[in-house]
């Protein structure tokens, strides 16, 4: 079933490329970051170009919850460990200076824009809960303690990050795309140094954005190493209550909440791609017990790409690949780092010192615990003797029965059972056993 978002807007249509073109940037990828991308860039007066392989907004997408939050979890305590109180003060400072983006963008485009209290509960640690209001005190940032929230259990506290945002997401970029130059159903079938061949023709640019949520290149910059997906679950209820907000759980495997119109969206049971998980399952029991006058009408699913120390890659591709930067591994916050991610991209590009270009480089260290789980998996996925295979590398698939598709839990490829490519990092569909 589509999305909500789906359901509620007429995209733009663009035409496919027909000849060869050239272009001082082309970007890749006509989801929100890439859309972004183009939209920051034309608006800096650069002649840039962005092609995608389907439809935009045809990803990740239109599949998101559309929370524009700096508060990415119970994180701040964690980057400060890994990182140091300065980098964790920038990484929450690019958020915050990307929902200041978006409340400008939308004053200017129709899109449901809400300003909404965010809040990461804790069912059972109020000790995690104090901990990242310490953590958020340290960095300036007022946060607060809540502890009485409108969900249907009892929490033993919640950081409260005020006056956040909730928006439509189709709508937003149907209001960026329209004057840009976009060419759907253009794929890029070989990159080189300088040029992008799709079947229409060859695209030469001087610089190039990757923003394919799983970047596109094998053979630099490691990402197979340095990035794994997740899959996740939204159910949309009816005759469900106003929560007032906008909620998570600070366990990974926990529950979402937030409001569009008259519709509650309950997100959660969500597990590794290609591994087993809650799914709609879980959300369902979860509805009919807590909500048993709410009706469904849509369910859908959605795909991350998480990094391995919780902070996404943005800047250059490689130190191989001048001229060639990537957006990728926003770790279930897509719509903010899509935003922070464009204007880091932007000043890059145009030559400009970022603030935040350091903190989000894809060039800083892998040596992070989640490695080598990465690693493992991948090795397994190697060695396992079965078929179906993925044609990314070689992985053995794994058939989901929730969603009827064969997904590799090594990178997070994902076909329909007539083999027709889902989503990426694979540039193939699955060849037929």
């Amino acid at each position: 079933m589509d999305s909500v978002w789906l359901q509620t807007v007429q995209l733009p249509k663009f035409a496919p490329l027909r000849s060869d073109l050239k272009t001082d940037v082309l970007i890749i990828g006509g989801g929100m970051a890439g859309l972004l991308c183009a939209y920051r860039l034309a608006q800096a007066g650069v002649d840039c170009a962005l092609v995608e392989a389907d439809r935009i907004g045809s990803g990740i997408t239109k599949n998101t919850t559309a929370k524009i939050s700096a508060q990415h979890g119970l994180i701040c305590h964690k980057l400060i460990q890994r990182f140091g109180a300065e980098r964790a003060r920038l990484c929450l400072e690019a958020n915050l200076g990307a929902l200041e983006a978006y409340r400008k963008l939308c004053r200017e485009f129709d899109c449901d824009f809400e300003e909404k209290d965010a809040f990461v509960y804790s069912r059972d640690s109020r000790r995690k809960v104090e901990r990242e209001l310490a953590a958020l005190e340290r960095l300036g940032f007022p946060a607060v303690c809540s502890e009485n929230l409108p969900l249907p259990f009892p929490v033993a506290g919640a950081v409260k990050f005020p006056r956040q945002a909730q928006f439509h997401p189709l709508k937003f970029i149907a209001a960026l795309a329209k004057p840009l130059r976009i060419f759907e159903y253009t794929k890029v079938l070989e990159l080189a140094p300088g040029r992008a061949v799709t079947h229409a023709g060859t695209i030469s640019a001087d610089k190039i954005i990757a923003a394919t949520h799983f970047p596109l290149l094998n053979k630099h910059g490691g990402y197979f190493l340095k990035l794994y997906q997740h899959r996740s679950y939204v159910l949309s209820l009816k005759n469900a209550p106003d929560v007032c907000g906008m909620y998570l759980d600070a366990d990974k495997k926990g529950l979402s909440f937030r409001n569009y119109g008259d519709l509650l969206l309950l997100g959660g049971g969500s597990h590794r791609t290609g591994r087993q998980g809650g799914g709609w399952q879980e959300l369902t029991r979860f509805a009919r017990s807590r909500y048993p006058d709410a009706q469904e009408t849509a369910r859908w699913a959605t795909q991350d790409c998480m990094s391995l120390d919780e902070i996404p890659y943005i800047g250059p591709y490689s130190q191989r690949t001048p001229g060639l930067y990537v957006a990728a591994g926003f770790n279930k916050w897509g719509m903010t780092s899509s935003m922070a991610a464009a204007g880091i991209l932007t000043d890059l590009v145009l030559g400009r010192d970022n603030p935040y270009a350091a903190v989000f480089s894809p060039a800083r260290t892998i040596l992070r615990p989640q490695l080598a789980v990465n690693g493992l998996l991948s090795a397994l996925g190697l060695l396992t003797p079965t078929v179906p295979r993925c044609p990314h590398m070689g992985c053995a698939l794994k058939y989901n029965a929730a969603e009827h598709s064969w997904d590799c839990p090594c990178h997070g490829s994902r076909f329909g059972e007539d083999g027709t490519l889902i989503d990426n990092p694979a540039a193939d569909d699955k060849k037929k056993m």
